[in-house]
């Protein structure tokens, strides 16, 4: 018996849900449906009537539209998200009607009033991987959108979707109307730059529901599985880039002591599988699901990666990356790298999002790795205030867990920076020393332990064993930036300036993101290398608030070593204000100073206006002082005065 053929038509398919239906319902269940009719009738209908849908179908908790034209779909479910927003600012949070919406165009079946089809379940699919208030639009809508639409589409990826064979393109409708700012270092896939960087790190950047970071046991750290990469390409070599991509992202992320890391052997049975990331979740036991593919086609290589949220299943982030394929094991590197750069090591973006559901926890439901999270946030502020307040959250950290090596860690840092502020500068260089020595102790696998050590003997002028110390930290972690850039902080100590500013520029290589507080150490590095523009970049980052005297002194002697005698001037007499004993001489008899930077402080110092000739005072203090010519013969004025 012939089959009558569908009758087919071209539509843009519009699919929205309520976030939070069945959690509502159990709450409330005759409020909830009171809301969703008052939101229907007061902000769908009116939206979709103007913009000339057809409601298909409503569900308990959404709806299928129909357009003709897709930029109307597009408007209409903007103008729908940007409603309900406006609608949810006066109202309790129970009370919020919130949706996700998905939109895609594409050729559907017409029977009996409904539609059916794959373009259909594509915007069924978009809408699931949509952001709470979100709007996802496909690959498809998107190439129809062009010069159409003033609310601009941001690419949020491939996905392979479920009951889709092939990936769908998706594109992240930015409501807000504001463009994201990109330069050339971001928008070139770092198949010229750093490509895979983000491969999972920005995805922690989008947030999700850290359900892992609940009160658990005093140590509970943020747990991750990275599934096989997929081989689309079917080719033996294909295959063995996947693999080895897996392996090494597997292998980097366990380094990061922040993170627990599922062995390669329990996601391996995972391969060629389909899989859904909240059953791995549970079986794994982990908080977030990993998962990628890669395609080998015409001399070109093709990396998909996206992170999951494995409580809900919600894609967090995800993107793409396309480069020539001549050297697959230089891929295979560069986007391991990127890929624990931005999800791992200190403010990678997991750790950002573990801190802000520690922020939302009651303070008596706090762990000790809550307390370690809210003590970094703290530190990389660099005011005297904040770090007085990152010692105690670490302090009450290692209470709790006296064994947390990472806590230890970073009291360093903070006993160290308030030093630096000239705060009882003597006991917290000691305080900083003891933390470092500890933790080291507790964690000799742990790379920034052996970072923090080596950093603290040196300040004590024993430059041989910190380099040491650095050194195993490289070699612990040979790709962390954040390793790189405490040891670009100490590469002038060890009379290697220019090595130091050499690294600035890997960091930047390597995360192009790299936070405010990485000027701490990047100015200095630039200075001793006599890079004097680029160390003044790196304080345009910072406020005089961050700045300790070594900032300031940095400021300054750039400024005048660059011809800009009346900055630096001004800048020399706001540092006397705040470090008034400061004088050329007190700078070069910092410990473990190297004749390159005692020489660099020598040359620049004077041209700004600072001080030659320590005091008698603070020339008694000091064993073995190291002069100038002029103090010694008696000339106590400051340089470049009669």
């Amino acid at each position: 018996m012939a089959v009558p053929p569908l009758n087919r038509k071209l539509l843009a398919i519009l699919a929205a849900d309520m976030v939070g239906y069945s959690k509502a319902m159990e709450a409330d269940e005759a409020g909830t449906i009171e809301r969703l009719k008052t939101v229907r009738s007061e902000v769908f209908d009116p939206a979709i009537s103007q913009h000339h849908g057809r409601v298909v179908k409503l569900m308990g908790d959404g709806a299928l539209v129909a357009f003709e034209s897709v930029v109307d779909a597009v408007a209409c479910a903007a103008e729908i998200q940007s409603a309900a927003a406006a609608r949810n600012e006066g109202l309790p949070e129970p009370e919020r009607i919130v949706f996700r919406i998905g939109v895609n165009l594409g050729d559907v079946a017409l029977v009996d009033g409904d539609v059916y089809g794959d373009g259909v379940n594509v915007a069924a699919r978009l809408q699931q991987l949509a952001e709470p208030g979100g709007v996802i639009v496909s690959g498809t809508a998107f190439d129809h959108l062009q010069g159409k639409l003033d609310l601009p589409l941001d690419f949020a990826g491939e996905q392979q979707v479920k009951n889709i064979s092939r990936p769908v393109r998706m594109y992240r409708l930015r409501l807000d109307g504001k463009r994201v700012r990109w330069t050339l270092r971001k928008a070139m896939p770092r198949w010229t730059r750093t490509t895979a960087a983000a491969i999972v790190v920005l995805a922690l950047a989008g947030g999700g529901t850290w359900w892992f970071f609940q009160p658990a046991p005093l140590g509970a750290k943020p747990s991750v599985a990275v599934l096989p990469f997929n081989n689309y390409g079917g080719d033996e070599a294909t295959g063995r880039l996947a693999d080895g991509l897996t392996e090494d992202i597997i292998a980097d992320l366990a380094r990061f002591p922040e993170l627990k890391v599922v062995a390669r052997n329990s996601t391996e049975v995972y391969k060629g599988k389909p899989v859904d990331a909240r059953q791995v979740a549970s079986a794994l036991h982990v908080g977030f699901v990993l998962e990628g593919s890669i395609q080998r086609q015409n001399g070109r290589v093709r990396v998909t990666a996206q992170l999951i949220d494995a409580q809900t299943g919600n894609h967090l982030w995800s993107d793409r990356w396309d480069r020539p394929a001549e050297d697959v094991f230089a891929v295979q590197t560069e986007i391991a790298e990127q890929v624990t750069n931005r999800l791992g090591g200190g403010v990678g973006l997991i750790q950002a999002a573990g801190r802000a559901a520690a922020k939302r926890k009651r303070p008596e439901n706090l762990n000790a790795y809550d307390y370690y999270l809210l003590g970094t946030e703290k530190i990389e502020k660099i005011t005297i205030a904040d770090e007085e307040e990152a010692i105690a959250l670490l302090n009450r950290a290692v209470e709790l867990d006296p064994g947390l090596a990472r806590a230890w860690v970073e009291l360093y840092h903070a006993h160290g920076i308030l030093a630096g502020f000239g705060i009882n500068p003597e006991s917290e260089i000691k305080a900083a020393a003891d933390v470092a020595e500890r933790a080291v102790r507790l964690d000799p696998s742990d790379a920034e332990a052996h970072a923090v050590f080596g950093m603290s003997l040196s300040q004590k002028g024993d430059n041989a064993r910190a380099k040491a110390e650095l050194d195993t930290a490289l070699r612990l972690a040979p790709g962390s930036s954040e390793i790189l850039t405490f040891y670009t902080g100490f590469a002038a100590r060890f009379n290697e300036p220019e090595r130091g500013a050499q690294m600035v520029d890997q960091v930047m290589r390597l995360d192009p993101n790299y936070p405010m507080w990485t000027s701490n150490f990047f100015a200095p590095a630039y200075f001793m290398a006599g890079r004097y523009e680029d160390a003044l970049k790196m304080l345009e980052r910072m406020t005089p608030n961050n700045y300790d005297k070594w900032k300031w002194v940095v400021l300054s002697s750039s400024l005048a070593a660059l011809g800009r005698m009346d900055e630096a001037n001004a800048s020399v007499r706001e540092t006397l204000k705040q470090y008034p004993d400061l004088t050329v001489e007190s700078m070069i008899n910092e410990v473990g100073l190297s004749t390159k930077e005692r020489s660099r402080f020598i040359e620049t110092m004077p041209l700004a206006g600072f001080p030659a000739c320590a005091k008698p005072e603070a020339l008694a203090k000091l064993a073995k002082p190291v002069r100038l010519s002029e103090c010694e013969a008696g000339e106590a004025k400051p340089l470049g005065q009669p």
